[in-house]
């Protein structure tokens, strides 16, 4: 996993395929869906400053259509992906492909970081009885790569990996390995497997904690690339289930109806230069290898360091190599879940902000493909177009307030016969509203469309499924500014400094308490009371063009209570409101990992603790096979947390005081430390009470 590099590339280096006609088509398709994209920008354009320029365009004028260049150029790609790929599906037909034996080795690895141990292993032997049924265990083996640095949760996850372990039998080879030192995160920890075991695997498919494939599309993903030489990738489109709160159920319905069209579109038109979106894809593990290391930025976080929004950065070098990297739009056995509430989806969010803003100084890398660029800026103007939206709401209240307070300019430098008045054409900017409005609304529009036209899915969604579109496009509008202000705010962050690390996400359903809702949430509802006061200052009509957004800011806290209530989300499953074909016929796979997911819960709710491994000289033995030797080297220099740990270890009388004295991060540095656990172990369990025969 040599580091690649950003400023040289040697372009005699990479591989030749023999691409000529999947180029020429390439470049054509991406021809037309940028020509009907930039005509549709342009339309818009024109029509604004038809709008404006009535009277002369004022400098404030000047910016807001600038603004409106930029945000409708930004959504009027979406318009035109989701219209080819409604086509796509409609004309689709598929594909049997002959069910012939597997002859390459795959490794499944599923990295984890503090997460839900039971989930994750009720998901793993759903996943490996689905391959078992396929007839080909014998082509795949299954990691778990552990980067968790509480504990309790490490210890967790050993149990859980013994009791899969012991369902599973030999049916399939399942290995577990906890870093001791999670350096540069998720990236860093599928490069130390690359170097450690990669040479033996010719692919390997990177999930996530919550990720979940059939069998039979882990299987296809293996025959795409024994039978393609040429591709380094082929990422697969998840599809969102398991929501049991409001806004998860949200955005699974929204992925069920809208997703496909969009994503039959976007693979469409990058063919072979396609993107990666960090798990749930198959990669060829002597091509990643070779060309995906990721290069440490120059500088300090959050802009320096070890590039956190790593997927991208890795397709795009692959690329560069002269890898193929495919979009498998039409596999549907892949899925994971979403956010179970509003300030867990800004959370992950967050990190995802600060490594898509990296990706401003990776975006000029010799020798990128310019498709591998234009998903580098289509990473950072997902959150650069809330700043870019929020100054246009602003440049046109200005603008409102200009028309309030400003008086005529009765002597102009140019003559006239009337004094200059600010005014706009109020008939052009109606049609203009709803020009807006069309091309925010037509990627749905082509989703719900191709959705209907499947009788199955529509059959699946039930009757209230009208009543659920309406439900997603408003509380749609109404989450849209709350989450704005939320990246403007994450933006400003880190362009200020603040490093948001890597945090582990929550996945499941439980909400957050009220008192820490309303405080996170107090700076948009100011924002939106001060909006709706400028707004009614200027009159009336303005406060209703501005109620959309300024109503959400204003209920951001009752909003985020009630999108994270899980009560509110049986509630709405009970009248098959936001139902999608998942829920309403959940898959074999998740069925399976239903099942599984009590007996490892019992399993983690038994776990034994430090002290309880130490004391028990079967269960240090057992967790002695598994600390991973390799890399918990306990040589000089330390870090704080270690050197902290170490002192405690070694000052300690008892096993007692020394596991009770030390914090879940440092009982984690020496679970993994061989000699300081023998040392606990040598230890006497109690202080002797005085006075008595120790």
């Amino acid at each position: 996993m040599a580091e690649q590099s950003l400023t040289r590339y040697d372009r005699s280096a990479r591989r030749r395929t023999a691409r000529g006609f999947a180029r020429v088509a390439g470049a054509l398709r991406r021809c037309l869906v940028l020509l009907a994209a930039s005509l549709i920008a342009g339309f818009a354009i024109d029509e604004m400053w038809r709008v404006l320029s009535l009277g002369g365009i004022t400098p404030l004028e000047g910016v807001v259509l600038l603004l409106f260049s930029v945000n409708m150029t930004w959504i009027s790609l979406p318009a035109v992906t989701g219209l080819i790929g409604m086509v796509r599906l409609l004309v689709r037909r598929k594909q049997v492909r002959p069910g012939r034996p597997l002859c390459s080795r795959t490794a499944i690895v599923m990295p984890l970081y503090n997460e839900d141990a039971a989930r994750a292993a009720a998901a793993i032997e759903a996943m490996a009885r689905e391959i078992i049924g396929q007839g080909a265990s014998g082509a795949f083996h299954i990691f778990i790569l552990s980067d968790s640095t509480d504990g309790d949760i490490a210890l967790a996850e050993e149990e859980v990996f013994v009791g899969l372990r012991q369902r599973l039998g030999r049916s399939i080879a399942i290995y577990y390995r906890r870093r001791m030192r999670n350096t540069a995160h998720k990236s860093g920890n599928i490069a130390e497997f690359c170097a450690r075991w990669g040479s033996g695997y010719d692919h390997f498919i990177v999930l996530d904690a919550d990720s979940l494939m059939t069998g039979e599309t882990l299987v296809e993903l293996v025959r795409r690339m024994e039978d393609d030489q040429d591709v380094g990738l082929i990422q697969t489109v998840p599809r969102l289930h398991e929501g049991r709160t409001p806004i998860a159920q949200l955005q699974q319905f929204a992925a069920s109806v809208y997703g496909p069209a969009l994503a039959a579109g976007l693979a469409w038109w990058t063919g072979g230069e396609g993107n990666y979106w960090g798990h749930n894809a198959i990669i060829r593990c002597r091509a990643f290898m070779a060309a995906a290391g990721l290069p440490k930025l120059a500088g300090k976080p959050p802009l320096g360091g070890f590039i956190l929004s790593h997927d991208f950065v890795e397709a795009a070098l692959l690329r560069r190599a002269g890898w193929t990297v495919v979009i498998a739009d039409d596999l549907a056995g892949s899925y994971e879940s979403s956010p179970a509430t509003l300030i867990e989806l800004a959370l992950r969010d967050r990190r995802w902000c600060q490594g898509n803003l990296q990706h401003a100084r990776v975006i000029l890398a010799k020798g990128l493909h310019w498709v591998s660029r234009f998903h580098l800026a289509t990473g950072m103007m997902t959150f650069l177009s809330s700043p870019l939206w929020l100054l246009f709401l602003l440049a046109t209240l200005a603008l409102g307030v200009q028309s309030q307070l400003a008086r005529p300019e009765y002597f102009s430098r140019s003559y006239t016969l009337f004094p200059l008045w600010p005014h706009l054409d109020p008939v052009r900017a109606l049609h203009l509203f709803f020009v807006t409005l069309g091309i925010l609304l037509v990627p749905k529009l082509f989703g719900f469309l191709q959705f209907v036209a499947s009788p199955r899915r529509l059959r699946a969604a039930g009757l209230a499924f009208p009543l659920s579109l309406a439900l997603e496009l408003c509380l749609s509008a109404l989450l849209a500014p709350v989450l704005m202000l939320t990246h403007c705010g994450f933006i400003a962050a880190i362009l200020g400094g603040s490093d948001g690390g890597w945090q582990p996400q929550r996945r499941g359903g439980n909400g957050r308490p009220w008192r820490e809702v309303a405080y996170r949430h107090r700076w948009h509802v100011l924002t939106g009371c001060a909006l709706a006061g400028t707004a009614r200052f200027i009159s009336w009509q303005m406060l209703a063009w501005l109620a959309p957004a300024v109503a959400g800011m204003v209920m951001a806290v009752p909003l985020a209570l009630v999108t994270g209530s899980r009560r509110v989300g049986a509630w709405l499953a009970r009248l098959g409101l936001l139902r999608t074909p998942l829920e309403a016929c959940p898959p074999e796979v998740r069925k399976r990992a239903e099942a599984a997911l009590a007996h490892y819960r019992a399993l983690v709710a038994a776990a034994p603790d430090l002290a309880a491994v130490v004391g028990d000289s079967d269960r240090l033995r057992r967790h002695l096979a598994l600390v991973d030797h390799a890399s918990g080297q306990l040589d000089p220099p330390f870090d704080p947390l270690q050197a902290t740990a170490h002192l405690k270890v070694r000052v300690a009388r008892t096993l007692e005081d020394a596991v009770s004295d030390m914090t879940a991060q440092e009982r984690a540095f020496v679970q993994a430390a061989p000699d300081l656990l023998r040392h606990l172990a040598g230890l006497p369990a109690h202080r002797s009470c005085p006075g008595k025969t120790p």
